[in-house]
């Protein structure tokens, strides 16, 4: 079998206990050393908090990974080691035995896979600005992957509009979490109203449920803005990205080197501010995500 999950993973799911599916490309590429590993070990206990089971995925000894151990996850936290693994590359990664760090569009289609319904990341890919701009395969993974996915929106790299706009034409139900517009990553908001809103995890899980009963072959995406302490100035965070754009069309960087390139050279632009953003949003995420997993059990068990 090419996908395999953990022993603490699988045991909660077949007992009905809450499991949180992760990704582990933002450990392998979008942070560096030492941040990825105290991202790491904030987002593990965020999760365990909340009374809900991490499963960090990856592609690792030819086969699809679903809930790592602290030794195999540590692989990853070594700069350049993993490649980057979306849905796409997943045959070949296993194919080849390849070290694979897994991103948002591979790391739902697992957890779906093995029967996890709710994932956390920090922002989702999305579309890019330009004349002809790349566009995430995040968004169609997310079209037909029937999860909830915390997240703190479109990264701050994307055209916010834009990528509300495709989301909206692939089916995907962008949700605000205590929030009326769109969060923007490492700004608490962008100029994009959101139709649907939820307050609790408690609201989000019944939303969830409804959802998986219906049959609704999309996913939701749970949107928690940046805690305003360390979020960032709209304006200049539009700014620094302009420039970290700059800097990538001169550098001729092009396909999954994109978003690596572009955060560190956001995180550069920002004198290191978007990375402690990027740092307190992923733990509150992955929080967030315990939270309405464990709701989801709870009201799974009433039943």
């Amino acid at each position: 079998m090419t996908v395999l999950v953990a022993d603490d993973v699988a045991e909660a799911l077949v007992a009905g206990r809450p499991v949180v599916a992760l990704e582990t490309s933002v450990i392998g590429q979008g942070l560096p050393d030492p941040e990825n590993r105290a991202c790491a070990a904030s987002m593990t206990d965020a999760i365990a908090a909340a009374g809900a089971v991490p499963a960090w995925t990856a592609v690792l000894d030819g086969a699809v990974r679903v809930g790592l151990e602290e030794p195999e996850l540590a692989r990853f936290f070594e700069p350049g080691a993993a490649v980057k693994v979306a849905r796409r590359d997943l045959a070949d990664a296993v194919a080849r035995g390849a070290l694979g760090a897994t991103t948002v569009s591979a790391t739902i289609w697992a957890a779906h896979r093995v029967g996890i319904a709710v994932a956390a990341t920090g922002g989702i890919g999305g579309v890019h600005r330009g004349a002809r701009p790349d566009v995430s395969a995040d968004l169609l993974e997310l079209a037909r992957t029937p999860v909830l996915l915390v997240c703190g929106g479109p990264k701050s790299i994307v055209d916010p509009a834009a990528t509300a706009e495709r989301l909206e034409e692939l089916g995907v139900a962008v949700v605000g979490y205590g929030v009326d517009r769109l969060p923007f990553f490492l700004a608490r908001e962008a100029d994009v109203a959101l139709e649907h809103r939820v307050d609790r995890p408690e609201e989000a899980a019944a939303l969830l449920r409804a959802h998986l009963e219906l049959g609704v072959e999309a996913a939701i995406l749970l949107c928690n803005a940046v805690d305003a302490a360390e979020a960032l100035d709209p304006d200049n965070l539009l700014r620094a990205a302009a420039a970290a754009e700059d800097r990538l069309a001169a550098a001729g960087v092009t396909g999954k080197a994109v978003t690596p390139f572009l955060l560190a050279a956001l995180a550069e632009e920002t004198g290191g501010r978007s990375l402690r953003a990027n740092l307190a949003l992923l733990e509150d995420n992955a929080r967030l995500a315990g939270a309405v997993a464990a709701a989801l059990s709870a009201a799974t068990s009433e039943r």
